[in-house]
């Protein structure tokens, strides 16, 4: 009941900040990259094109979360990776997968996304089954692949706003309508979380939180330290490709060139790997072309 009140609290607060700062905006952040550089954009008093007129408050906690991640979670990450074989890993993240599936076909259907509904629900008979509890990925293997929704992608579809940009102390980028989702809404569509919920069974609730969140920061460790190396602002650099890869998320499968953001909540996605010979084939767009190339490149929301 504890942790439930403090949701509560914790919501009323994100939506109290909607109700004053709330709204769209009207456009997308400007973001340029070639081999994991970004530019990013100025800080100051441009908040209507960051969208981040709490940003005093945000790098405050940006900061927080930096030493969090730098003092526990990368050692704990590093301890992972050298002493559990990269097999072994591999079949805990399709375990890991394989659990959050009832998160992604409640929001499927919550979408009215029927036919990527029924690629949920054979992902996951599949797996369990063939797939020995989740351990392999077979359903990838047979072309059924894999793709990720929340309850913060299923308010955008049906027309709420993103609001603010917000950073949540542990859970990292986010705004009040993924925060409602992630922090709330999801959870109850999550059956493993529910029952060790209601059993107060907090060891394996505990475990299973850890090794989700080492297994995610393992999957963009490098990238993000490649991508802290070459901006000028790493705060600015990951609030815009957050918002970027929100947005491609919640078009269904939109290309998203960009490293993913390490999830504290985690509900990440997988690394796509750079290509430098493409990228040094490639003429480097001028800022406004490449606005306007990354506006276009998302497409129209998925509005109902």
């Amino acid at each position: 009941m504890t942790g439930m009140f403090r949701k509560l609290v914790l919501c009323g607060l994100i939506l109290g900040v909607v109700s004053i700062t709330g709204g769209q905006v009207a456009r997308a952040d400007s973001v340029e990259v070639a081999q994991i550089q970004v530019a990013v954009e100025p800080t100051g008093t441009e908040t209507e094109g960051t969208n981040d007129p709490l940003e005093p408050i945000n790098r405050l906690f940006f900061g927080f979360n930096e030493i969090l991640q730098m003092v526990v979670l990368r050692p704990a990450t590093e301890m992972y990776q050298l002493f559990i074989p990269p097999p072994l890993r591999e079949a805990i993240g399709n375990v890991i997968d394989n659990l959050k599936t009832p998160v992604i076909l409640a929001n499927d259907i919550l979408q009215g996304e029927g036919e990527r509904a029924w690629l949920t629900t054979q992902r996951f008979m599949v797996n369990s089954t063939i797939g020995v509890a989740g351990t392999i990925d077979v359903a990838d293997e047979l072309g059924i692949q894999r793709h990720t929704e929340d309850f913060g992608q299923t308010l955008a579809v049906w027309g709420v706003g993103e609001g603010v940009y917000l950073v949540l102390p542990l859970f990292g980028p986010s705004n009040p309508r993924d925060a409602v989702g992630k922090l709330f809404v999801d959870n109850y569509f999550d059956p493993l979380g529910l029952y060790l919920s209601n059993i107060d069974h907090k060891p394996a609730m505990y475990a299973r939180t850890a090794v989700e969140g080492v297994d995610e920061y393992g999957s963009v460790m490098d990238e993000l330290d490649q991508v802290k190396k070459t901006s000028i602002d790493f705060y600015a650099a990951l609030r815009s490709m957050y918002r970027q890869k929100r947005k491609a998320e919640i078009n269904n499968g939109e290309e998203f060139d960009l490293p993913p953001i390490p999830d504290l909540s985690l509900e990440g996605n997988g690394v796509k790997e750079p290509n430098p010979a493409a990228d040094a084939a490639t003429p480097r767009p001028g800022p406004n072309d490449q606005l306007s190339q990354d506006q276009s490149s998302l497409g129209a929301p998925r509005i109902r």
